[in-house]
């Protein structure tokens, strides 16, 4: 896939389950589900929010360790316990006055499949289910939780020019 579509991107919608974390959910005695999420992630998502694009997390799971850890990276728009996800993205949306079509949607499964075929550029990460990945402008060749969400806010933001933040690192 040539790049050129990641030019128009303004915004990234993420889910939670599947592509931030494998999908894997650890319940400990008390009865508290843990995730586990990739720091590179972080850094990525913490950079385009310093760079001026929006996150959305729009995510039928609630888990309050989940939206702490999203918080301390910058996140402001974390949307926990949905069931309608599409009428969610439009209204995010359009409260920051973005088109669809502005936004990247990265997701893996079922619950994510009309936000995806709304948006700009829908994206899954390798281990995606098969009908999420058939509708997918580009498929990552990295597995959830495993740096997707790093390889592409680094691919939008390298094709525009917003990538690095250390101007003697762009010389590498």
């Amino acid at each position: 896939m040539v790049l050129t579509e990641f030019r128009t991107i303004k915004g990234f919608v993420l889910d939670v389950d599947g592509v931030l974390t494998d999908g894997t959910v650890q319940v400990n005695e008390a009865g508290e589900q843990l995730r586990t999420f990739n720091i590179k992630d972080g850094y990525a998502m913490q950079l385009a929010i310093k760079k001026g694009y929006p996150i959305f997390v729009i995510t039928g799971g609630a888990s309050r360790g989940v939206e702490r850890r999203l918080q301390g990276l910058g996140l402001k728009e974390i949307h926990s316990g949905v069931v309608d996800k599409l009428s969610k993205l439009k209204q995010v949306a359009e409260n920051y006055s973005l088109m669809l079509s502005e936004l990247m949607y990265i997701g893996d499964d079922i619950p994510d499949f009309s936000c995806m075929r709304s948006v700009g550029l829908a994206v899954s990460p390798a281990d995606a289910t098969e009908e999420i990945k058939k509708i997918s402008h580009y498929v990552s060749g990295v597995k959830g939780g495993k740096g997707v969400v790093r390889e592409l806010i680094e691919k939008v933001l390298k094709v525009q020019g917003n990538w690095y933040e250390d101007e003697t690192i762009k010389s590498i």
